[in-house]
Order: C-alpha cells, then structure tokens, then sequence
C-alpha cells in the first residue's frame, strides 16, 4: 500500500510570494489559506511551506530566529493553526520546510555566550571551507566577542553552523520536530540536511572527499530524526534537500533504512533539455535504488531559474506530462503550473543574496485589469514586481481556458490519482527513432507515453494498439491512434488495447 506522499504531488508554497491578505505587499499565512481550493482543484496531496519562522530575513527566513513561533509579517501561530485545520479539512497534507544546519546570529542560542561556545562550529582559525552563495568566500567569521577564533558559516555570516556533534543541539532540534508534529503537520523538508554531518575534526577538504558536509555520522543523525518522526505514527513525511555530487550519493539517503523518504535530486532538475540526458539521468537513478526506496522529482523550486526560461516554452508541457508521469512522486513549485517564467528585477528592486528574485516573485491569480496592479496577489505594493505577462498568465484566466497549463496540469494530476498504473506501476523505457529527441516509457501494464522534447515536429515509435488518452496540446480525440508524430513540444499519454 502506497503511503499519501507516494500517491500524490507535492505543492511548494513560498508564502512571502503566494497571496497576501492584508495588503502590506508581502505573502503570509492567511493568504495561503486563502487560495487552498486552488489547491484542490490542482489535485495535489500536500502543500510543502518554505519557512515562515521568525526571522531577521537575511535569507528571507532560512536564517531562523526563533523556530517555534511565525514571523509577524506572515501572521502568527493562531494564523497557522487555523491554516493546517483547513488544509486538513480540505485532505491536504502539510509539510514544513524545517531548517537544521544553522540559525539565525540573532537566534537567542548564538546569543548567549556561553550556549554559542558549545552549540556552534568553532576553530582557532579558518580553513579552507568556503561559504556558498555568490559572493563566496571562507566560511569563517570572527567571534563576536573578539575572543579572536571564528565561527563557521556554510552560507552567510548571519548564517551560524550548529553543531550536532553536540548531544544538546540535537536533542533542541528533535523538540522543534516535535512542536510542529504535535500541532499536526505530516512531515518535513529538511533544508540542506547534508551538512549536519561534518567531520568533527574540521579537515580540509579533498578532491573526492568533503569534510563540511555528507560525513559518516549522517545515517544515525537521520535515523535518530526518523525516530522523532516515528513517535507520532507512521506516515510523517521526512524529505531532504540533497546537493551532492553523484545521484548514487543521492540514492544512499533513501536507501538507508531509516534515511529519508524522499530526496530532492538536483541532478534531475539540472539536466540539460533533451530526451537522451533524461533518459540517462532517470535509469540511473531507477537503478541506484533499492527497494523499498521511493524517487522525487522536480523542475524547479525557490532556488532556481523557471523552466521556462531556463529550458524555453516549448518545455513547459512535456516537463507537466513527465512529472505527473514518472514513477516517484512529483514536487511543483508555485507558478509552475501556469508555466510562469523568471520576472525581470530592477536593479534597484533586488533585494536577494543569490539572486533568485526572477524566481520568487508574487504568484498572478487574476488579470491586473480586474484585480489591479497587485494581479490579485495584493492590493499593495507587491515587495517583488508582478510578471508583466499577468494578463494571460494568471489563475483565473488559466482556469478558464480548456487548454491553458493550468487545465494541463489539472487533467494530469487527476489521470495519475484514477490510474493506478502512474502512481504505483513499473517503468520501461522504451527506444525511439534515432536523434528524435523523444522520451518514451511504459507505465504499468496499460500506458505509454511519449513526450518530444524538441520545439520541432518528431516521429515516434509507439507499441501495437496505443490510443490516445490525452496530448499535452488538450486536442486530440480520446481513443484514437496514437499518432505518427508529434508536435513541438507535445507530449501523450496513451492506452494499449
């Protein structure tokens, strides 16, 4: 029997760009709550939240303040209360995005001296390690109390590595797990939990051999986080962000026993567009995996540029039909499903350390000539720039068109909840005419699909008796031949008779 994350997809929702309902520019919690029923009607099993801790947003919440309590710009813990009941109300899992590596540098752990000492990473002098993010580095700072050793940061300054060689900060960090799941959240995403594990001895690192992150001590840290998890039954959902070098690094986490359920694979959502990489990436995967071991798939996150700009349009449906598709469980980011690209930024209205902005502006749910500026985001001043392709890409006209993405990803998702062969069946992939850049692979028993990743017509090769379920176009005739070629762009999910 398939556990709730297996079966369905996952939703992730950056709240300081979904909806707002108070009109102060920036997305928060009753917003969310707000928009469930899009949800709903999307068909996805879970809404994932990036954090909405309190925080001084150096990182726009992934320097956590205070892990227990909601920043006031997205409203409070009663807020979120009653945003879980109606999500639950609605069959809507939720998942938190839980960040366990670092703090903030004004969390009251790193400002009391005696606590910083002993919880966090520490050397009389740098080493090698550098910090991430553009601006780079060494990822060392010094003591703020001018003791004259430094403090290790994997990412920003304000950006203080705990350390979990330290029986403490494990024990704190498995009672934050347990706040949240005994308000009633159904799992985690586990920002960056690669690098919880570092080598004690705080070594150089190697050329094939990292010392800041993915060290021997990783199984029994996650096992110990599944045990938290396992306290308040059996279908908490434990998922990692995993960007390490090889997908058979990836592949460890979840075969591990008691590892993780699912982990974001980068190395997927990295590949260059084109049916042979995916092909490659995917049965590699597939076979790195041991039983039973579950995949996850994205295209895109918070993190990242869109798919549509990264790739063009013409990948935006195959990229739907192939999520909705593939053996594993699909995650979508906000916007994804109207197929919305990267937002140009103002050099005067960038605000990230990364330069992920494009990525992370305000989700459009209606056309600014009837919602405003605010395209229904918000009747402020939105704290990124709306898309100026609001017009046309936005929910409510999306909604209510029978072939926009938004229609797409809707019948997908509702073809993969019916059929049982996409969610649970075997997966077979299938050999194409040479250079036709199409991906094909069998479902289960009873369905085949095709997709061309190329903006050009294609042929493709389908088995004996494939009819036509539904074309990634939401034009051909249900039960007719599968066709010969495919369009640009197009990809169908056939039946075999």
């Amino acid at each position: 029997m398939l556990k709730w994350w297996q079966r369905g997809a996952i939703y992730q929702i950056y709240p300081r760009s979904f909806c707002d309902a108070d009109g102060d520019g920036v997305g928060d919690l009753p917003g969310v709550l707000s928009r469930l029923d899009h949800l709903v009607d999307l068909g996805v099993a879970a809404l994932w939240l990036s954090p909405f801790y309190r925080s001084p947003m150096a990182d726009f919440g992934y320097d956590v303040s205070d892990y227990t309590d909601v920043a006031p710009v997205f409203g409070t813990l009663a807020d979120f209360d009653d945003l879980l009941a109606a999500a639950h109300e609605r069959g809507l899992k939720v998942v938190l995005d839980w960040v366990p590596n670092h703090t903030s540098d004004q969390h009251p752990w790193f400002q009391d001296r005696q606590r910083r000492r002993r919880w966090y990473v520490w050397r009389a002098e740098p080493n090698g390690w550098q910090a991430q993010f553009r601006r780079g580095g060494p990822a060392w700072a010094p003591d703020p109390d001018g003791a004259g050793d430094v403090y290790l940061h994997s990412f920003l300054p304000e950006q203080p590595d705990l350390d979990w060689d330290e029986p403490e900060v494990e024990a704190a960090m498995h009672d934050v797990l347990r706040f949240w799941l005994q308000r009633g959240v159904d799992g985690f995403r586990m920002d960056v939990v690669y690098r919880i594990a570092k080598d004690p001895a705080l070594g150089e690192n190697e050329l094939h051999r990292r010392h800041d992150q993915d060290w021997d001590t990783m199984q029994a840290r996650l096992a110990g986080i599944r045990g938290v998890l396992e306290e308040h039954g059996d279908d908490r959902l434990a998922v990692g962000e995993l960007h390490l070098p090889t997908q058979a690094d990836v592949a460890r986490y979840v075969n591990w026993p008691a590892g993780l359920h699912l982990a974001h694979n980068f190395h997927f959502l990295e590949l260059p567009w084109s049916a042979a990489a995916f092909r490659h990436g995917l049965t590699e995967f597939y076979d790195l995996l041991e039983a039973p071991a579950w995949p996850a798939w994205c295209l895109n996150n918070h993190d990242y540029s869109r798919l549509a700009s990264r790739h063009g349009e013409h990948a935006v449906r195959p990229a739907a039909m192939l999520l909705s598709t593939l053996r594993g469980t699909p995650f979508l980011f906000q916007g994804e499903e109207l197929g919305l690209r990267d937002v140009p930024i103002p050099p005067e209205r960038v605000v990230d350390v990364d330069g992920r902005d494009p990525q992370r502006a305000p989700l459009p749910w209606a056309p600014p000539a009837q919602a405003g500026p605010g395209a229904g985001f918000t009747t402020g001043e939105p704290w990124l720039p709306m898309t100026p392709d609001a017009t046309q890409v936005n929910a409510a006209t999306q909604a209510a068109d029978p072939r926009s993405v938004l229609t797409l990803y809707r019948r997908l998702l509702a073809l993969r909840r019916e059929q049982e062969d996409l969610h649970s069946g075997a997966i077979a992939f299938l050999d194409q005419p040479e250079d036709a850049d199409v991906l094909a692979y069998r479902r289960g028993d009873d369905h085949v699909i095709a997709l061309n990743f190329s903006p050009d017509p294609r042929p493709v090769a389908w088995p004996d008796g494939a009819n036509v379920v539904l074309s990634t176009h939401l034009d051909r005739e249900a039960g007719a031949a599968a066709p010969a070629n495919l369009r640009g762009g197009e990809g169908v999910v056939a039946r075999l008779s």
